[in-house]
């Protein structure tokens, strides 16, 4: 989908962000509302050679992937229409261009009872991506990201960011694929002996 598709006949566009946009949107936005999806999983199978790596050494960084038991948890923010156009430029180039990620609509479903599902565009690597890393185990997926680092910042940050936004939005939901890697990273660097490059900006 071309941004100029997805805006057609809106008067607002819900985006939902399970990675970095969960803490570091970086574009305007009206509401926020933490919630989940449901028929995928998070897992850091995609490479990144631009934002949390390099050529040389691409980090992880997560992607979705199709599972109907399962369920993701993250962020839906509304934008209004004046920035729809906007925001969609600024995240084709963050999240397409230099991300590899390609854009689906689904069902969010928000944390609040009381809140009804919505549509939300959703960005999404899939392993025909020329960076695409797929799976591995947890210890291989802690090495790669400890020896990580990019335009924006340490794979480590990256892994440590999205951890503790779930622990603090969602403490009721067990990440277990996202904290077992969390936790290998910390074997490898004690999160007091953490290089302060992973640091920078946590």
């Amino acid at each position: 989908m071309k941004p100029r598709d997805i805006v057609n006949g809106k008067n607002s566009l819900w985006i939902f962000g399970y990675g970095s946009l969960v803490w570091k949107p970086d574009f305007a936005y009206k509401k926020r509302k933490v919630g989940y999806i449901k028929g995928y999983k998070r897992r850091f199978w995609h490479g990144d050679d631009f934002h949390r790596g390099d050529k040389e050494k691409p980090g992880r960084v997560v992607t979705l992937v199709e599972d109907q038991e399962a369920s993701t948890w993250g962020v839906a923010y509304e934008v209004p229409e004046s920035h729809m156009e906007e925001s969609l430029q600024y995240l084709n180039t963050r999240e397409v261009m230099l991300g590899g990620y390609t854009t689906k609509m689904v069902e969010f479903v928000p944390k609040e009872k009381s809140h009804s599902p919505l549509l939300a565009l959703v960005y999404i690597a899939t392993s025909d991506n020329p960076i695409y890393l797929g799976p591995a185990s947890d210890v291989e997926i802690a090495a790669q990201i400890s020896i990580s680092s990019g335009k924006t910042g340490h794979n480590i940050e990256y892994l440590l960011r999205l951890a503790e936004f779930m622990r603090l939005c969602c403490p009721e939901v067990e990440d277990e694929h996202l904290f077992s890697i969390e936790a290998a990273v910390l074997k490898i660097f004690p999160r007091g002996e953490i290089t302060p490059s992973a640091k920078t900006s946590l």
